[in-house]
């Protein structure tokens, strides 16, 4: 066990292993992304279809179901931001003497990631403060009747829908550099694929990007007024 432990310790404290810790971690919020977009969409499909799917999360292994993804999404989410601003730190720290010429060289979407990181973590905790955990006490109890109407009410507001839209766009500034790093990270990028991975991380932080927005431009625009009057 000591042995295991001492591994353990080794691994997190190696770039090359904080590095992997940041690849997998990401790998598993863009997986989730992919699944949450393709659930929310179900918006479109009308008040039923989308109560249903609300109602089946909920209701998964009993209600523990919803509970053990969230928190596991935050333990990811968690272990993606901190190990990104420690690696952040040891390159910050490695190119000191070189700081002009480093600074010219990075790529402008690498040294925005530890902000849009940490104004995405605020959205998450907000979006689930809104539509989760339900302080609003109007929200809740409409959500307790349904959560299709909670949704369309919520993004009737303009400066919620416009503090989700800025999210989604660092969000999607984020997936477009990081999408493509964990295929470098893990081995998976070659001289002869590296072109299109880039096109592919771009093309799934767009369809990422315009699904989510699509739901409260769509709704700021009338979608779903008339039922909720």
């Amino acid at each position: 066990m000591s042995a295991l432990t001492n591994s353990l310790g080794s691994f997190i404290k190696s770039s090359i292993g904080r590095k992997i810790i940041v690849a997998v971690t990401g790998l598993a919020l863009v997986l989730f992304l992919a699944g949450h977009l393709t659930g929310n969409l179900l918006i479109y499909a009308g008040q039923e279809a989308f109560d249903e799917y609300a109602h089946f999360l909920h209701t998964f292994l009993h209600g523990t179901g919803v509970w053990i993804a969230r928190l596991g999404l935050l333990v990811c989410f968690g272990a993606h931001l901190w190990f990104t601003i420690l690696l952040t730190r040891e390159n910050k720290a490695a190119r000191k003497g070189y700081a002009h010429q480093a600074t010219v060289q990075a790529p402008k979407s690498s040294l925005i990631m530890i902000w849009s990181g940490l104004t995405i973590l605020a959205f998450v905790i907000f979006h689930l403060l809104h539509f989760t955990v339900r302080t609003d006490a109007e929200l809740a109890k409409i959500g307790a009747e349904s959560p299709w109407k909670m949704v369309i009410i919520g993004f009737q507001n303009p400066l919620v829908s416009l503090f989700y839209i800025i999210a989604m766009t660092l969000l999607c500034s984020h997936l477009a550099h990081g999408v493509a790093s964990i295929f470098q990270t893990l081995g998976l990028r070659s001289n002869r694929t590296a072109g299109p991975i880039r096109i592919f991380a771009k093309a799934y932080a767009a369809v990422i990007y315009f699904g989510f927005i699509s739901i409260p431009l769509a709704i700021l625009f009338g979608y779903g007024s008339d039922a909720v009057k």
